[in-house]
This record gives structure tokens, C-alpha cells and sequence, in this order.
């Protein structure tokens, strides 16, 4: 049996420096009260409490467990870095110690010479460790072995210990450092642990709202197909706008564009669910009214509640690239430019309502001349409902074909087209879009 450590005498300091307090040695037997109270003593002036509250650390309470034969278990005097006394409670064994393992416990300095409940003899010298850690993941852990037994107390510290202390060696200005040094160095090992799952989650989620944006499907196709988003959520990569673009077999090349009402991921995995169903009830040979119906079905049963709606904008260009049919659900209309012509928007006197609106509702397909060269830009809403410096006005669908048109004067095309684009409108709102942004672009060239 492992000698017991020398008995602790009496700490005259009350908590605080304000009067005298019980000795801190506290068996298992006293009742809460008795354990953590102090005597009241005279206030001091509010200001003093206000800067003790402000600047002084809590007090730091010590969990000591340990098989002590003489009696209650006692260490050395103990204080902490302000020099007040650090509070000690004591457990002869592991089910008392659970009992006084409240939040207000700072560290726990364990016996590793105790058994381990409920475990058989299997070798492991350090189950008790093992059965504390589980016990205690979020307290600091110091362990309490023999001379000749250092060992055990590295392997321990291996384990999950912040420290281990050998018993003869003992002292209070000793142990009330390593107490010190085993809170903080827990704290800090947790902050860390917490930053690096953060971080680690934060990887997951841009990688699997990477692979959640669409991989064009224009193989064989002479269109150039370029895209800009941006979500309006902080620090995210997608949002409830959506688009897509597919060639089918009979080389019609088809190009949707969508935006779910809201910002946050329910929306997102909303607009993501409708561009995947839209990429393969189109593939699968649906267009226009039909096509739109069966989203709207699939939204009404994926949509989180009844008030969610999506606008979309489908367009089927035809295999000689010079005819268009074009469906618009509440969505705004498509620019169209053309070589010698400024640029405009497309008709959208047939507009249908948005989906998940009315039950029932029918999306007129409208047929466009495109002609022999021209760019077509798809967009959602967020590009034109940004506002205009300090003035409040929104940029508008007028502002934004002005802008388009003078870019397009300067020669840009494609990429560089829609990335000046979207940084002219977040520039003139004066800083970050709150809506999300999706433009795409398809170019026919000779």
C-alpha cells in the first residue's frame, strides 16, 4: 500500500483575503455546503468587486483521489498564481469521486495505485487512468505514482495525463505549480482540439459543396459555356441558387438557371436536390410544361415547409444553335447579344409562376430566334437587386442590361465578362451582396 502524503495543516486565508475559512481538506462525507462555502465576511466597496470580478481568475478547486488507510487523505499547503489558497476535495475511491466531480473541479490528482471498478485483473496498469479520463474528458489530470514507478507515470501522461508527480517528492509550491500548469495546459490542448475539428469540418463541407456544383454536360457541343457564383452566406460556397447545362443525344443543348427563397444550407440542399432532378428528368427526355410540373412535384415534397418557393429559367437551344424554347417560372428573363445589336432582354410576357406556388400551374414554352452568333446570360436575382451606392436604389434589370452592354463595348466575353459583371454590382452596392449570385453564359460563335 503506498505511503499516504504528509497531512495538510489548516490555511488561515479566507477566499479572497477577506476573513478566516474551514481548513480546506474536505472528505467525502461533508455535505456541499461545507465543501466549497467560505463564512460570510463584510463586503467590500462595489468598485473593489467590480474590479475583482473583472480581473482576478476563479478560484482553483483540486479533486484529490486516493486509497489513504490512515484517514482522510491529505497534500500540502496549496496555493494558486494570486496566492490564495486552491481548494481541495478528497475521494477514497472512484465512485466517490464521481459524486464530487461537479463543474467547479479544475483538476483531479489520482492515486494510480487504485483499482479500476467493475474491471478484471487484466494487466492494464493504467485502467483506473483510462476509467478517469472517460469519467472526466474535460478536467486537467494529474497523476500520482511512486519513485520507483516513473514509468507508469510517463506512460500515463502518454495516456492522457497532463502530468504525472511523485509521491515523495511532493511539496506544496510543487504540486500547486503542476496544478496550475495542468489547467491551463488543458485549455489549451482543448481549444485546440475544438479549432482543429472546426477546421476540419469547415474542409468537409467546402469539399462537399464543391462536388455539389454541376459539371456541364456539353460534349460534342460548339457552344462556350462559362458560370459565376457567389453565395450570399458568410463563408460558404453554395447557396439556394442553382443552374445546369446539358446536351442531350439529339444535340439540343439545354441550360437552366434557379434560385430557392432563403439563404442558408436547408435552401441550398433544396436548390441542389432540383438541379440534380432537373439534370435527369431533362436526360431522361422532358422539356417545358411537363418538365416543370414534375419539379414542382419534387419540391412540394422536399421543401421544409409550405412557404418555400424556387424561380427558374429553363432554355433549350435547338442543334443548330440558331432557335431557343424558353420557360420562365417567376424567374427573370435571359439577356440576349448580338453582334452590330446592343443587348436585351428576351420576352417574358408568358412568365409562369414560381414553383411550389400554385397547385396545378402551367409554364408556357415561348420560342426565340437566337440567330447565327450571339451570347445568351442566364442570372439570378441577386445580380440586379443589389443596391446602387448610397442612394437605395436597386441596380434593376434596366441598369444591369446597361452594364452588360458597356462591358461588352469593351471587348470582354465569357470568364472575364461575368467576373467584371458581378464585381461592378458588388462594388456599387458598397460592399458584399447579402442574396446569392449565379450567372451563366453561353457563347455561339462562327
Amino acid at each position: 500500500m503506498p505511503a499516504p502524503v504528509p497531512r495538510q495543516r489548516a490555511i488561515p486565508a479566507a477566499e479572497g483575503g477577506q476573513g478566516p475559512v474551514a481548513a480546506p481538506n474536505e472528505s467525502a462525507q461533508e455535505s456541499p455546503e461545507n465543501r466549497t462555502a467560505a463564512p460570510e465576511a463584510a463586503a467590500p466597496p462595489a468598485a473593489a468587486t467590480a474590479a475583482t470580478a473583472t480581473t482576478t481568475p476563479a478560484q482553483l478547486t483540486l479533486l484529490l483521489i486516493e486509497n489513504d488507510p490512515g484517514g482522510t487523505p491529505i497534500v500540502p499547503d496549496l496555493l494558486d498564481q494570486a496566492g490564495r489558497p486552491i481548494r481541495i476535495r478528497t475521494a477514497r475511491n472512484l465512485t466517490e469521486a464521481e459524486r464530487l466531480l461537479t463543474d467547479d473541479v479544475h483538476c483531479i490528482l489520482l492515486d494510480l495505485a487504485l483499482p479500476a471498478p467493475g474491471r478484471a485483473d487484466d494487466g492494464d496498469e493504467l485502467a483506473v487512468l483510462r476509467h478517469v479520463l472517460e469519467l472526466a474528458p474535460r478536467h486537467a489530470v494529474l497523476a500520482l505514482t511512486g519513485a520507483d514507478d516513473t514509468e507508469r507515470g510517463a506512460e500515463a501522461v502518454r495516456v492522457g495525463a497532463q502530468d504525472y508527480l511523485v509521491r515523495d517528492e511532493l511539496d506544496g509550491r510543487l504540486l500547486s505549480r503542476a496544478i496550475r500548469y495542468a489547467v491551463e495546459r488543458k485549455r489549451s490542448d482543448s481549444a485546440e482540439r475544438r479549432l482543429a475539428e472546426g477546421r476540419l469540418r469547415a474542409q468537409e463541407n467546402r469539399r462537399l459543396e464543391r462536388g455539389l456544383l454541376p459539371t456541364p454536360l456539353l460534349d460534342g457541343s460548339p457552344l462556350r459555356f462559362a458560370a459565376r457564383y457567389r453565395p450570399g452566406r458568410s463563408r460558404a460556397l453554395l447557396g439556394g441558387d442553382f443552374y445546369d447545362v446539358v446536351r442531350t443525344p439529339d444535340g439540343t443543348v439545354h441550360a437552366m438557371i434557379g434560385d430557392v427563397c432563403g439563404h442558408g444550407p436547408d435552401e441550398a440542399a433544396l436548390g441542389v436536390e432540383l438541379r440534380i432532378a432537373w439534370r435527369a428528368l431533362t436526360l431522361a427526355g422532358l422539356c417545358g410544361d411537363q418538365l416543370l410540373g414534375t419539379l414542382q412535384q419534387v419540391l412540394e415534397h422536399e421543401r421544409p415547409d409550405d412557404e418555400i418557393f424556387a424561380t427558374l429559367c429553363t432554355v433549350d437551344i435547338a442543334p443548330d444553335g440558331r432557335r431557343a424554347g424558353l420557360c420562365l417560372a417567376g424567374h427573370p428573363s435571359p439577356l440576349l447579344a448580338r453582334p452590330g445589336m446592343p443587348a436585351r432582354l428576351l420576352p417574358y410576357d408568358n412568365n409562369g409562376p414560381a414553383l411550389g406556388l400554385l397547385p396545378g400551374a402551367r409554364w408556357p414554352r415561348m420560342q426565340v430566334e437566337l440567330g447565327a452568333e450571339w451570347s445568351l446570360m442566364l442570372y439570378t436575382d441577386g445580380l440586379i437587386e443589389g443596391r446602387v451606392g448610397d442612394t437605395g436604389e436597386r441596380l434593376g434589370q434596366d441598369g444591369m442590361v446597361e452594364m452588360i452592354r458597356r462591358r461588352l463595348a469593351e471587348g470582354l466575353s465569357g470568364e472575364e465578362l461575368l467576373r467584371t459583371a458581378v464585381n461592378e454590382v458588388r462594388d456599387l452596392n458598397g460592399g458584399e451582396l447579402t442574396d446569392d449570385v449565379a450567372v451563366l453564359l453561353l457563347d455561339r460563335t462562327r
